[in-house]
C-alpha cells in the first residue's frame, strides 16, 4: 500500500529552452511529484495513459518503487505538452496541448489507495480533485493540492473550496495574487489561513517558498544553481519531495514542515540541472542529503 497517493498528469513532452531541448520525453506533474516523492516513501499514482506509453517507462517507475495500480491504461494516445522557455525561466509559453485520453478520463482511486495519509492533488479541475478527496475512505493526515492561473481565471469559487478543503493548496505567487486579489504574498497568505487551512505555501520558483502559519512565516530559497538547463516539473517535485517526507516522517507539525520544503527544494534544484525527467533518473539519495546539509549553511547566521 502506497503511502501517499499523488493525483496528476503521466505525460509526453516536447521541451525547449535556451540552454537545450528534447523531444516527447516522458513528463506529467504526477510523473514528476511521485518520482521526487519515492525518495522519501513509497508513493502510488492516480492517472491515465495511452497504448502508446512505452513499456520502459513503466519499467523506470517500478524501479523508482512507485506503486501502478492507479495507472489506467486506455486505447490511444497519452497526453502531450509541447512548451519553450525564453531567458525568464519562471514561465514557460505553451506551444501545444493534447489532451488525448487525460480528456475523458475520470479518476477512481483503487481501495488501497483510500486508506492512505498522505494525498497530492495535481493541478486539474477543482471539482476533480474536491471528488478525489471525497473518495478517501477517511481524512488523511494531510491533503495537498496544486493548482493554476487558468483554474482561477475561470473557476474561481470552486478553487476557494479546493483550498478549504484541502490542508495546504500551493500555488506559485502570481497565482496566488490573482486569487486573492492583491500584490501582498504575506496578505495572500492569511486568507488562504482564514480558509480552514493550519498552513500556507507560495512557491516563489527560483527565488524559493514562503511558509506562512498563524505564528508567523518561515522563507525558504532557491538553491543557487549555475547550471539551469529545464524548469519543466520542478514545482511537482518540490510537491512530491515535500510531502514524500512528511510521510517518511508521519507528522506535519512547523518544524517537519520546514524541514520538508528544504528537501522540496532541493529536489527541485537537482531536477533543473537536467531536461525533463534526465537528472531525476540518476540521481542518489546521498546527493540529495549532500545538498540538504549545503543549503543548511546556506541560510545559517
Amino acid at each position: 500500500m502506497p503511502k501517499v497517493v499523488v493525483f496528476g498528469s503521466v505525460a509526453f513532452d516536447s521541451i525547449k529552452t535556451p540552454f537545450g531541448s528534447a523531444e516527447k520525453i516522458l513528463g506529467g506533474s504526477a510523473t514528476y511529484a511521485s518520482v521526487a516523492a519515492s525518495f522519501f516513501s513509497k508513493p502510488g499514482i492516480v492517472s491515465i495513459v495511452g497504448s502508446d506509453f512505452p513499456e520502459e517507462e513503466m519499467d523506470f517507475l517500478k524501479q523508482k518503487g512507485i506503486d501502478l495500480q492507479g495507472l489506467e491504461i486506455a486505447q490511444g494516445k497519452t497526453f502531450f505538452w509541447k512548451g519553450e522557455y525564453g531567458f525568464d525561466i519562471n514561465s514557460a509559453k505553451t506551444i501545444q496541448v493534447d489532451m488525448n485520453v487525460l480528456g475523458n478520463f475520470k479518476p477512481q482511486m483503487p481501495e488501497e489507495y483510500r486508506k492512505a495519509d498522505f494525498l497530492l492533488l495535481g493541478a486539474s479541475n477543482p471539482a476533480t480533485q474536491l471528488d478525489l478527496i471525497k473518495q478517501m475512505e477517511k481524512k488523511p493526515k494531510l491533503v495537498i493540492a496544486d493548482t493554476r492561473d487558468y483554474y482561477i481565471e475561470r473557476q474561481k469559487e470552486e478553487v476557494l473550496k479546493v483550498v478549504k478543503e484541502s490542508d495546504i493548496c500551493l500555488m506559485n505567487d502570481s497565482e496566488a495574487r490573482m486569487l486573492f486579489n492583491t500584490p501582498n504574498l504575506m496578505q495572500a497568505a492569511k486568507e488562504i489561513l482564514k480558509l480552514d487551512s493550519d498552513l500556507a505555501i507560495i512557491k516563489k520558483g527560483e527565488h524559493g517558498a514562503l511558509l506562512c502559519t498563524e505564528k508567523g512565516a518561515f522563507a525558504a530559497p532557491a538553491y543557487p544553481l549555475e547550471n539551469v538547463v529545464d524548469p519543466t516539473g520542478c514545482g511537482d517535485c518540490f510537491a512530491g519531495a515535500l510531502i514524500g517526507f512528511l510521510a517518511k516522517e508521519g507528522k506535519v507539525d512547523e518544524d517537519t514542515m520546514r524541514k520538508a520544503i528544504m528537501y522540496g527544494s532541493t529536489v527541485a534544484s537537482f531536477n533543473a540541472e537536467g531536461m525533463g525527467l534526465e537528472r531525476l533518473r540518476t540521481l542518489k539519495m546521498q546527493e540529495i542529503e549532500k545538498r540538504f546539509n549545503g543549503f543548511k549553511e546556506i541560510v545559517r547566521f
